[in-house]
């Protein structure tokens, strides 16, 4: 299991109103934030048994469930040994003040209530104000993904006026981590001023300094930080990326 004080902790938004699935959960992910889409309530409470410190928010303006059921379903998480250490919070555009009773001060749930209106500064502030009173990010700064045996994940570099390739093991916005056929012998604090980042789909190009290198099995692993020139573009595309990745491997998941 996670250790969530250092991980941070899963954000899964349930059936999100279409403003939230594309505005709302985008800027947060972008602010470093794990977050995840889910369209399942179902599938959720399983996968909430292998991830039981996550934060939902349900929308309750969901109408293929009934509130009856939404009722049960947030109860049952609530009451489960397993899942109870969840926290809840509730996303509506119309809520009735009888509902807001219902679950804010009887069922007491623990991330309130969000409205969801088009002013979505107020929205996504509101959001991340819960967050960070429920220590959403732990002590990390960064959402890292492990990338291993992705063949569309790699680093390419221009070393002595020659590129070289790199399987990428890990990435975050803040750097990544490669291991190369033949050992490139880079020095600690070297800038690498043309890498060429191949994510999926996504062709980035930008420059990094070694962190360093330690050996794995029969390789040796280099760290790369990228230097405080790299374009915020670089560092939104490398965010969106992950947050692909993130959500296919959860999708996985609430499959199983």
């Amino acid at each position: 299991m996670e250790n969530i004080e250092i991980t941070g902790k899963k954000i899964f938004f349930l059936y999100p109103q279409t403003i939230v699935r594309n505005e709302v959960v985008s800027d947060l992910v972008m602010q470093e934030f794990e977050a995840y889409i889910v369209q399942d309530h179902v599938a959720l409470r399983r996968v909430l048994k292998d991830f039981p410190n996550s934060i939902v928010f349900v929308n309750l303006d969901e109408k293929t469930v009934p509130e009856k059921e939404w009722a049960e379903w947030i109860h049952g998480i609530m009451t489960d040994p397993v899942t109870k250490q969840t926290s809840i919070g509730l996303l509506s555009s119309n809520a009735s003040d009888d509902i807001k009773q219902k679950y804010l001060i009887e069922a007491e749930i623990t991330c309130g209530f969000t409205h969801i209106s088009t002013d979505l500064k107020k929205v996504i502030a509101h959001l991340y104000q819960i967050l960070m009173q429920h220590n959403a990010m732990g002590r990390r700064k960064y959402i890292r993904i492990t990338t291993d045996g992705d063949a569309q994940t790699t680093a390419n570099m221009l070393v002595d006026g020659h590129f070289i390739s790199a399987s990428i093991r890990d990435i975050s916005s803040a750097g990544f981590s490669c291991i190369f056929p033949q050992d490139p012998g880079f020095q600690k604090g070297a800038l690498v001023p043309d890498i060429q980042l191949k994510l999926q789909s996504s062709l980035i190009r930008t420059e990094a300094i070694v962190l360093g290198s330690h050996p794995d099995e029969l390789t040796q692993v280099y760290v790369f930080v990228f230097t405080p020139r790299t374009d915020s573009d670089v560092r939104f595309k490398i965010r969106k990326y992950i947050h692909t990745a993130i959500q296919n491997k959860m999708d996985i998941e609430l499959k199983k």
